[in-house]
């Protein structure tokens, strides 16, 4: 396999820039693996597809405000490395002149020291303060839109760039296939016979890490933290098929399947050719090409198909990527 097998071509005016008017609202195209189909739907149809038996996996993950801004200087914060939350591992721009020893003021009472230098051009930072570093980072933070968005985030972004069942804080981007459910929905799947089980996986860096060789099987995800509950366990053991809704989800299942523990560290690779042991439907937005996300959908769903839906999606003018529209893989 070739990392340029997995590419495909997409109109720029495809990628979403704003989310859609109502947060049930996108289209979904449904892929049917046994038949080697797919079909134009609505995600409102989505709980038609859910059944008896099903348990509807959903990663719980929370959105930080994690970009910090100050002048012409810029931090996204990626995770606490200290129990406390006072030092951070951290992206900084520019890091030329952010290095160890200087110092970053966001406002009168909020700064920041670099500390340490790490790899992938990655910073160690300490808060320094007396406020508590979670209210300063929601006082002071924006959301970390993707860079194909091409606009600042607003103040509305705070709720839409989060899913309603967010609970755990620590991504630095959203579980976005979650971001189409409304309380409505979930009642629905549960209408249907639907059980529903929560995961967590903190989208950090390896979500957007770009592969860079064509012979990709060798190429390592960052890590990701991802816990399961004992309670959301039994109901995914007990369940006759797990409906994961996006990658992150996929992930946490897969990577406590092959690894037997409920909570750790992942930088599980899944690309075709992958044998799953717990997922057996998903749900997922479109990704660009020639990344581990896609890749990962062409290992459930088939390359081929995956990439003819793909095209597909193109020639219909579906939304792409994150404010956009979903596939349903069954």
């Amino acid at each position: 396999m070739r990392l340029s097998d997995f590419d495909y071509q997409l109109p720029e005016e495809l990628i979403a820039q704003e989310p859609p008017v109502d947060r049930d609202g996108a289209r979904m195209l449904v892929l049917h693996r046994a038949e080697q189909r797919f079909e134009d739907r609505q995600f409102l149809e989505f709980p038609s597809f859910l059944r008896e038996g099903d348990c509807l996996v959903l990663n719980d993950s929370r959105v930080l405000p994690s970009r910090l801004l100050s002048g012409k200087s810029e931090m996204l914060l990626l995770e606490p490395v200290t129990e406390d939350a006072r030092e951070w591992r951290a992206l900084v721009r520019p890091g030329r002149k952010l290095r160890p020893g200087a110092i970053v003021r966001f406002d009168e009472r909020f700064s920041a020291e670099i500390i340490a230098c790490g790899e992938r051009g990655e910073r160690t930072v300490r808060f320094l303060g007396d406020e508590n570093v979670y209210a300063a980072i929601d006082r002071l933070g924006h959301i970390p839109l993707p860079p194909y968005i091409k606009r600042e985030d607003r103040p509305e972004d705070r709720d839409r760039y989060q899913t309603v069942f967010a609970r755990e804080r620590g991504s630095v981007a959203a579980p976005t296939a979650g971001l189409h459910f409304t309380g409505e929905i979930l009642d629905r799947a549960r209408n249907a016979g639907a059980h529903i089980a929560r995961v967590t996986l903190h989208v950090g860096l390896g979500t957007f890490q770009p592969i860079e060789r064509e012979d990709f099987e060798s190429h390592e995800l960052h890590y990701e933290r991802y816990s399961i509950s004992q309670e959301s366990e039994r109901e995914i053991e007990s369940a006759q098929r797990v409906v994961a809704v996006g990658t992150t989800s996929v992930r946490t299942l897969e990577a406590a399947a092959a690894g037997a523990s409920r909570s750790g560290s992942t930088n599980l690779f899944i690309y075709p050719g992958f044998q799953f042991r717990r997922v057996g439907a998903m749900l997922t937005n479109f990704h660009l090409p020639r990344t581990s996300l896609l890749l990962l959908v062409c290992a459930f769903a088939g390359t081929e198909l995956t990439l003819a839906a793909y095209r597909h999606a193109a020639a219909e003018k579906y939304r792409f990527f994150s404010y956009g529209d979903c596939m349903l893989i069954l």
